[in-house]
């Protein structure tokens, strides 16, 4: 047995034996019925409160400093309120053509119906004065575009039914009418019943893994109180918080995975002792204070990821993170409290229920998964250069993402938005789908507009515009807007490209001699200025969380090498993720398979919030496999046992746990929303991958090349760290009386 060398005294050779961990154990155990009680009466009062004083969500989204959000503001603030809300297009389609006095007639009738139901609002007929412009030059589509004034979002979305019910009710023979505009005002399908999906698949893979359904229970038991938790207090924190509407599903997602697979962890290590001959409460100690300390470990760089969003500087990041941050605590919480005592009321019994297919567990240096730890050792250097080719070959499309945002012709085809969106781009060209808003400040009255009128004459001869129109004053003439329609899409590169050119070149050439002062706005704009804000952001972001990460696992596990080869290996499974997606949404590869629309940019929020979410998943796995490596090391000194035998006791619990995720997060795919079917295959892949390739392949590979010098940190550093650590310590042996005879033990180990 080799001996350590150039290694720190560990911190689990002074500390006290009763570790707080253990104390906690211990008191969850024995009090197990108050503790119960507590998360009972702890669910109840927060959810009742939620119910009661929850805050509303709001996807009220502000990115200042940029163009867009001072053509906002302007046109907010100068008596162009209409103009600074949603906006909806109606599109109607008549093969008689839409002049017919009867189509004319029956579309007047639908506008003035929908005046009257949506309240405040502009609407522009094709049929009133200067209309003609929107009708297209066969005569066969015409657009009536109506201006929602700027309102909260319950009064957006019940203005929007009411457009939608009108529609729906508008049945003309030979007459087409579709809506365009804020798909999420419009129905727009959006995937559901994931969170079922999900909670179904775990139930299956844990009854497979586990081979009893009270084992299989417990997870989800301590999964469901922890979400519901976490829930609530989302809830009450929008109070103070402004939270965007899918808040909720973010944190029911998180959740599922990091709740389930924590009280996974610990239940399987909680099976093992009992399977080694330990008694109830010392199975339920030594997992808390082994697994569960890596739980908390676990946990800890989940947040510090997700938290990292603060980097960015956008209060909805802000929100989202916080809003991850505590689902995430809240799950762990129940894991290292409530778990342990219902284990307490469950005992022995654990393996009760059990399945036909349920066999007595074998040592666990006879498995497979210590084996194939064992080939990767002869072989170390092979399977090293196989997993990287395969990780690198998948990232490659990394190299060319570019962020934006897709539009509605993406959309399912049977979607009134997709609709409306083909109509516009046969009668008018794709770039009616999203016009460009000009808000001008004009403090020089009619000098200014007639710069304005030089200015939208000068438009008209810019390559990439196909309409302009003239500007449209406030009635104190210190203020006008005007509306220039691209040639190209909203999600086309070469839209970017104009709204740069205008800003850069066109305006500011055209208005140099007046004292005007013009911002390029509208939806497309400002998901321009999202996607570039984002773009530059990312770095500082993804910098933030890879330092904290690393000084946490470096504190950890008492180490230079493990944590820079956990983040890297980290960001090499997040950019395969990357390079899929962006192969699939914006290549366009096998899109058919998903339902995915045309190909198109990758949305820009997608690679933060991955990131983000990713990361900290990654790092469980991490901390989960390396803990127990790092136990068995300091148990035997000898670190090629240490990795085989660390990968043969966490292999099986990982491939579950990663299992459940992958089923979680696949279920996003089946949405017709193409940027939750994005979101959802970057999750489920990073998760494979990150499983599959890196843990049980890479990460053996290289700690087999390191060698002790895994676990090699300089006696100065050692000395600053505190004294933080997760594996077992040396008195957790049972006692003799707490052991149990060989034929006494149930069942066999996870």
């Amino acid at each position: 047995m080799s001996q350590q060398t150039h290694t720190t005294p560990h911190p689990a050779q002074v500390r006290p034996r009763a570790s707080l961990l253990r104390r906690l154990a211990t008191v969850s155990y024995r009090r197990r019925r108050l503790v119960v009680l507590a998360w009972l009466v702890l669910t109840g009062v927060l959810l009742s409160l939620a119910g009661t004083f929850g805050g509303d969500f709001d996807d009220a989204f502000e990115l200042p400093g940029s163009d867009s959000q001072r053509a906002l503001d302007l046109l907010s603030a100068e008596g162009f309120a209409t103009r600074a809300g949603s906006q909806i297009m109606v599109v109607v389609r008549a093969e008689q053509g839409v002049e017919d006095p009867a189509v004319e007639a029956a579309v007047e009738q639908l506008l003035a119906g929908i005046a009257a139901d949506v309240g405040q609002a502009e609407i522009t007929s094709p049929y009133q004065q200067g209309g003609e412009r929107q009708v297209s030059a066969d005569g066969r589509i015409a657009y009536a575009q109506i201006d929602l004034a700027d309102r909260d979002d319950d009064l957006l979305a019940a203005a929007a039914k009411r457009v939608v019910a009108r529609v729906d009710a508008f049945q003309v023979p030979g007459v087409q009418v579709a809506l365009g505009g804020d798909s999420g005002l419009l129905g727009a399908q959006e995937g559901g019943g994931s969170e079922a999906v999900g909670f179904l698949a775990a139930i299956v893979i844990l009854l497979v893994a586990f081979g009893s359904v009270l084992a299989m229970g417990l997870p989800l038991l301590t999964a469901l109180f922890g979400i519901g938790c976490g829930v609530a207090l989302v809830q009450l924190a929008a109070n103070l918080l402004t939270m965007p509407t899918f808040t909720v599903q973010l944190v029911i997602m998180l959740g599922i995975g990091v709740g389930i697979d924590y009280a996974l962890f610990v239940v399987t290590r909680y099976r093992q002792g009992l399977a080694d001959g330990l008694g109830p409460e010392a199975a339920v100690v030594r997992s808390i204070d082994t697994a569960g300390r890596a739980v908390l470990f676990a946990g800890v760089t989940v947040v510090i990821s997700v938290l990292g969003l603060f980097a960015v500087g956008l209060d909805l990041m802000r929100s989202l993170a916080t809003a991850a941050a505590v689902g995430v605590l809240m799950t762990m919480l129940a894991a290292i409290t409530l778990l342990p005592a219902v284990l307490g009321f469950v005992g022995r019994a654990i393996d009760r229920l059990g399945l036909p297919h349920r066999r007595a567990g074998h040592g666990r240096r006879d498995g497979l998964w210590f084996r194939w730890s064992r080939v990767l050792q002869r072989h170390p250097v092979p399977a090293l250069v196989i997993g990287l080719v395969l990780l690198v070959a998948l990232a490659v499309p990394l190299l060319s993402m570019r962020l934006g945002f897709a539009d509605a012709g993406n959309r399912p085809e049977g979607d009134t938005t997709r609709q409306a969106y083909d109509l516009l781009s046969e009668g008018f060209g794709p770039g009616f789908n999203g016009p460009l808003v000009l808000a001008a400040h004009t403090p020089g009255g009619p000098a200014d507009l007639r710069a304005l009128a030089g200015l939208g004459e000068e438009l008209t001869r810019t390559d990439g515009v196909a309409a302009v129109s003239g500007p449209i004053p406030n009635e104190r003439g210190d203020a006008a807007v005007m509306q220039v329609v691209p040639t190209t899409s909203p999600q086309d590169e070469a839209t970017a490209e104009l709204v740069h050119e205008l800003r850069d070149d066109v305006i500011p050439a055209a208005i140099g001699g007046s004292r005007a002062e013009v911002f390029v706005g509208g939806s497309t704009a400002a998901g321009i200025d999202f996607a570039e804000y984002a773009g530059a952001r990312l770095p500082w972001f993804v910098g933030s969380v890879l330092v904290l990460s690393f000084l946490v696992l470096m504190t950890t596990f008492r180490s230079l090498l493990v944590p820079l080869k956990a983040v890297v290996m980290n960001l090499l499974s997040i950019g395969a993720a990357y390079g899929v997606v962006v192969a699939v949404f914006q290549w366009g590869w096998g899109a058919s398979l998903l339902g995915v629309g045309e190909p198109g940019p990758i949305e820009a929020w997608a690679p933060l919030m991955l990131f983000a979410i990713v990361f900290g998943l990654s790092m469980d796995y991490e901390v989960f496999l390396l803990s127990r490596m790092r136990e068995e090391y300091d148990r035997t000194g000898d670190n090629a046992l240490a990795v085989a035998d660390g990968l043969a006791a966490t292999a099986r619990v990982i491939t579950a746990a990663a299992a459940i995720m992958v089923s979680v997060f696949a279920g996003f795919m089946l949405s017709p929303d193409r940027a939750l079917q994005l979101f959802g295959l970057g999750l489920a892949t990073a998760v494979l991958v990150d499983a599959t390739i890196v843990r049980l392949v890479l990460v053996p590979a290289t700690m087999e090349l390191l060698g002790d010098r895994n676990w090699w940190l300089p006696r100065w550093l050692g000395r600053l760290l505190p004294p933080v650590h997760i594996e077992a310590p040396d008195g957790l042996a049972a006692p003799a009386a707490l052991r149990l005879s060989p034929d006494e033990k149930g069942g066999g180990g996870a």
